[in-house]
């Protein structure tokens, strides 16, 4: 199959939006509702060929629903979709993809047993001319170097198997199998939510090249910097409905919030509640090493009321640091100290019994159970608190379900909905949620608001810091450089696996983050 720019060789991104006289997509009045949610309610766009337009919005906004309406996985209740002037109703993603719509999920949807390859061709195969129908295993290796080198990716990444790639690469694969298609409109939901910084320049040549070939783009994402980077035209959605719609000109930070939230976010990064100055040590790390860490110790500690702040490049080990301290990894030296006194945890539920919760990196596989109610996801850790000899008493447990539901602003339907069915933002929130109910001595938060919203967002920072004001211990590991600076009262810096420096007042600048993260002195 040809690559894709042969396909489109003549550039059109140039032209202007108002002359395009047949949009590549156009979407009119679409509605969609599920049980108890109507999440689209009369929502219209168009897209040029060639042309990137950004759909934004909070979680629940009805942005994934919107992309998932134009590539066939949902049929809208109303409304209709046009490809090239013609109206379409795919009656699943087989047809999209046949007619040059191709959905990358926020999720990946890889069959990890498989080879790279495997998985670039999965469902399209090359077969050999004869009734047998062999596999073509040279002509899908030679397309599959060629697919992986346009994303960045070695050749040698083809005969690997997906479970032994990092999520990073793992992201660019999925772009991949979809570059491999004859695509005319490339559907993009949070594609950088796993990638380097090093990947999602990549990324951005690789819509670059898109675009240049005439290819159109619809963009979904809750980085906002990257947004201005890659869109022609943003269009925002507010509650399941078009909120406004901004020029290339027009696309700043501060225009993109006001008109998601419908208000301005003062203080986004409040400290209202505490004085940055901490109290005692509630966590004492001494000399600590753990199993598949690296033979320098690390020393540190998390004071009570302050957020402290992790920093490092990808591979520093600041999440296999959190693990040893939580008890998913074992401690092979040194030791740790829970408000002055030695603390040995020995797994997970050493580590809740003592107040040490962990907000995991990544929530789908490490912090929900998605096929479960959203209610049944707050119990889970509480049921020591709501049972008895008698079993689990319902009535505390709806009353558990309720309060943090309506604190958080989970938007749910029930708290019997399966969280997996919620949005990035909401999903973060009932993970939150499980956790606050047990009242926290230490709160670890790994990558705390990844695939959140800018409401939501501002939403989580205000709660942990009031968090923080009632004395509760923070540990946060970001890689969003706004959100460390913006929340953290001090910040350690790690590099390579061990403890590099430590920043805090007037000396904690993203300057000296990165030059202790990359190895160098903090000044």
């Amino acid at each position: 199959m040809a690559l894709v720019w042969v396909w489109f060789a003549r550039p059109v991104s140039h032209l202007p939006h108002t002359l395009m006289p047949t949009p590549r997509i156009a979407v009119t009045n679409a509605r969609k509702q599920f049980p108890g949610v109507l999440a689209l309610d009369g929502v219209s766009l168009t897209l040029a060929p060639g042309e990137v337009l950004a759909v934004v919005g909070e979680n629940g906004a009805g942005k994934s629903t919107l992309m998932k309406i134009v590539a066939g996985v949902y049929t809208p209740d109303d409304g209709e979709v046009r490809l090239d002037g013609e109206p379409i109703r795919f009656r699943g993603p087989a047809e999209a993809i046949a007619a040059g719509v191709s959905l990358i999920h926020q999720e990946l949807n890889l069959a990890e047993n498989l080879t790279v390859t495997d998985n670039l061709f999965l469902g399209r195969e090359a077969t050999l001319a004869g009734a047998l129908r062999v596999l073509d295993r040279r002509s899908m290796n030679e397309r599959a170097v060629g697919l992986l080198s346009r994303v960045g990716l070695p050749e040698s990444r083809a005969h690997m198997r997906v479970e032994s790639l990092p999520p990073g690469e793992k992201q660019l694969v999925e772009i991949a199998r979809a570059l491999g298609t004859d695509v005319r409109v490339l559907i993009m939901d949070e594609p950088t939510s796993s990638l380097t910084q090093k990947e999602t320049e990549q990324l951005y040549l690789v819509i670059d090249a898109l675009k240049a070939a005439g290819v159109s783009v619809l963009y979904i994402s809750h980085r906002l910097a990257e947004v201005k980077r890659v869109a022609d035209r943003v269009t925002v959605l507010r509650d399941g409905r078009n909120a406004g719609e901004l020029a290339k000109s027009e696309i700043t930070h501060d225009n993109m919030v006001k008109l998601m939230v419908g208000r301005d976010l003062k203080q986004f990064y409040p400290k209202v509640h505490r004085t940055g100055t901490g109290g005692a040590p509630v966590l004492s790390a001494r000399g600590v090493r753990f199993t598949g860490g690296p033979a320098t110790p690390a020393d540190f500690e998390v004071r009570a009321g302050e957020i402290l702040g992790m920093a490092g490049l990808v591979g520093a080990g600041r999440t296999e640091l959190s693990e040893a301290v939580f008890g998913v990894r074992s401690l092979v030296a040194g030791e740790l100290l829970l408000n002055g006194g030695p603390l040995r945890v020995r797994s997970p539920q050493d580590a809740i019994a003592a107040g040490i919760l962990l907000v995991p990196e990544d929530r789908r596989l490490h912090g929900l159970v998605l096929a479960e109610g959203v209610g049944f996801n707050l119990s889970l850790p509480n049921l020591d608190k709501l049972g008895s000899v008698l079993g689990v008493n319902r009535r505390e447990e709806a009353q558990l379900h309720r309060t943090w539901i309506d604190r958080l602003r989970v938007k749910t339907p029930s708290a019997a909905q399966p969280v997996g069915l919620l949005s990035g933002g909401n999903q973060q929130k009932v993970v939150y949620g499980k956790w606050l109910a047990r009242g926290p001595k230490l709160l670890i938060l790994d990558e705390p608001t990844r695939g959140v919203d800018v409401g939501a967002k501002a939403e989580i920072y205000a709660l942990v810091d009031e968090l923080a004001g009632k004395g509760v211990a923070v540990w946060m590991i970001t890689s969003d450089m706004e959100e460390l600076l913006g929340m953290s009262d001090r910040v350690v810096v790690m590099h390579e696996g061990h403890v590099a420096g430590e920043l805090a007042g007037t000396k904690l600048t993203e300057e000296a983050v990165m030059r202790l993260a990359t190895g160098g002195p903090a000044t």
